[in-house]
């Protein structure tokens, strides 16, 4: 069984168990909306690759922290689209949770997601139960605060943020959760796995920036612009194109160069590889110089963040006013 063939099924048990005939039936279904259809499910495919490379010896216990770490991002997103952070109406080609159902049960079904996750994980009939506690506080790690993604989209709550610290909460701290969650659940020692989920997790939110200055919303499945609009720090802002293309070369480079000598090493680079060429085709990169970074996006301060532009909308209101 391919990963993602194998991810699906995992996701599809998950789902299944939280859901009864006497249970709210709304609920159950925002939460389905919520992760199916997918996106890449690159974090849960990183986290079966490193298990893998490290022999696989627990394929139930991989497959409960893979489906842990493809539901807490899910739950992100869902809670990411909301009408208090970016308001979005696509997410994934499709109406995003609280326009598909209401905002209510948007907030309930991300919460419903995390809490989902750690069930999974813990209810696991794992052969090594000695590894559930260490691969719980990994993927823990991932979403809590002070540097999980909670804190990168509290980030956006601030009045200035440095990138680096926004780019590796929002983004990098769960990918490199997958890796080393992925390592846990297999028996190997997590920490030589770290840097190659760090870098490509950072690589991830570099890509995510030039996408939403010069990707096609359609090819997306969600609006373009939105960084630019909503005052979030963003690589293409703060670098221009071309300076946020050669800083997801390098944090390629870097995740590539991060593998540890296994006998998966290969696979894994060539799926770091596939990954870069997806998320930034090299097609881009001759015509990156033709493009300009929108004139709202040089003005801005490049460490403003949502909560600056709220407070100078609100300012230019009670002028207005």
């Amino acid at each position: 069984m391919g990963h993602i063939a194998r991810i699906e099924k995992a996701l599809l048990a998950a789902l299944a168990s939280s859901s009864a005939p006497d249970g709210p039936p709304r609920l159950a279904a925002a939460c389905r909306h919520a992760v199916f259809p997918g996106g890449a499910r690159i974090r849960p495919q990183l986290c079966l690759a490193v298990a893998m490379a490290c022999g696989d010896s627990d394929p139930v216990l991989t497959d409960a922290a893979a489906v842990a770490i493809e539901l807490l991002h899910c739950a992100s997103l869902v809670h990411d689209d909301l009408p208090c952070f970016d308001n979005a109406d696509l997410r994934r080609g499709q109406p995003t949770v609280h326009r598909a159902f209401d905002e209510r049960l948007a907030v309930l079904s991300g919460d419903a997601l995390i809490v989902l996750a750690f069930q999974w994980v813990a209810a696991a009939p794992a052969a090594h139960p000695s590894r559930l506690a260490g691969l719980i506080g990994t993927i823990a790690r991932g979403v809590a605060a002070p540097h999980g993604i909670v804190a990168g989209q509290s980030w956006e709550c601030e009045p200035k943020v440095r990138l680096s610290d926004y780019q590796r909460a929002k983004t990098g701290v769960l990918f490199a959760a997958a890796t080393a969650a992925g390592a846990q659940s297999a028996g190997a020692d997590p920490l030589p796995w770290l840097a190659l989920g760090d870098r490509l997790g950072e690589a991830y939110q570099i890509a995510d920036d030039i996408r939403d200055v010069v990707a096609d919303p359609q090819m997306l499945g969600k609006p373009v612009g939105q960084d630019a609009a909503l005052g979030r720090p963003s690589a293409a802002c703060e670098l221009g194109l071309s300076g946020a293309f050669e800083q997801f070369e390098r944090f390629v480079a870097q995740a590539s160069a991060a593998v540890p000598d296994c006998a998966g090493a290969k696979a894994l680079r060539q799926l770091v590889k596939q990954e870069s060429e997806r998320l930034v085709p090299r097609a881009w990169s001759r015509d990156l110089s033709r493009n300009r970074v929108p004139e709202v996006c040089r003005a801005k301060n490049s460490l403003a963040t949502p909560a600056r532009a709220k407070a100078q909308q609100s300012a230019a209101n009670g002028v207005a006013h």
